[in-house]
């Protein structure tokens, strides 16, 4: 039997998560085309850790404008265009391979283990005081908010640059794989982590 590629040219196998408190949740189950779930994992819970990475991330490319519970960035052309999604990601692999000369998801599982930030601030009310306090943050959220901070930062720039979507989502990928503080989702990490630490 053939192995299966990721767009049909970019293999996962021998690709290892090193951080052992995300490695149970980065999938890297082969699939050839990354949106065959169709949602599926959406009535069961902690299900998406079973789908793969790259779709997550897609998925992700749908809403790259929310930030927090305010919408402020509109998400554009992006909602609801499986396909200009798609499109972009696979651009972006291969802008990825062309500048490293390595496997574009290989690269990619890296920088979402760079950027998966390992404290935050949990805010509680003590009779009439609102307290922060610094929590550990779980593993499933680690990779969600990895991912979130990459599409939004490409996103952020996109608004405001002269470049494509896939050109800065590339950009934003290569600079937390190199734990750059050029990257949107490394300085997101870095800055909440200083906060927790303010907070114990």
């Amino acid at each position: 039997m053939s192995e299966i590629k990721m767009f049909n040219r970019w293999s996962t196998e021998g690709i290892e998560v090193k951080d052992p408190g995300i490695k149970d949740y980065i999938s890297l189950k082969p699939v050839v085309v990354p949106r065959i779930s169709h949602g599926r994992h959406a009535s069961k819970q902690f299900y998406k850790s079973e789908v793969n990475i790259v779709e997550r991330l897609m998925n992700h490319l749908f809403v790259p404008g929310h930030r927090g519970k305010r919408h402020r960035i509109s998400s554009a052309k992006c909602s609801g265009h499986s396909e200009a999604v798609y499109n972009i990601v696979k651009e972006c692999f291969e802008i990825i391979e062309k500048k490293l000369k390595k496997n574009p998801i290989e690269v990619f599982v890296k920088a979402v283990e760079n950027a998966a930030l390992r404290e935050e601030v949990s805010s509680y009310q003590v009779g009439s005081i609102i307290t922060r306090k610094a929590v550990i943050t779980s593993p499933q959220r680690r990779v969600d908010l990895a991912l979130r901070y990459m599409v939004q930062g490409a996103y952020r720039k996109v608004m405001k640059g002269n470049k494509g979507m896939a050109d800065y989502l590339a950009e934003e990928i290569i600079n937390a794989y190199n734990n750059s503080k050029d990257s949107f989702a490394i300085s997101e990490k870095e800055r909440l982590e200083r906060e927790a630490e303010g907070a114990r």
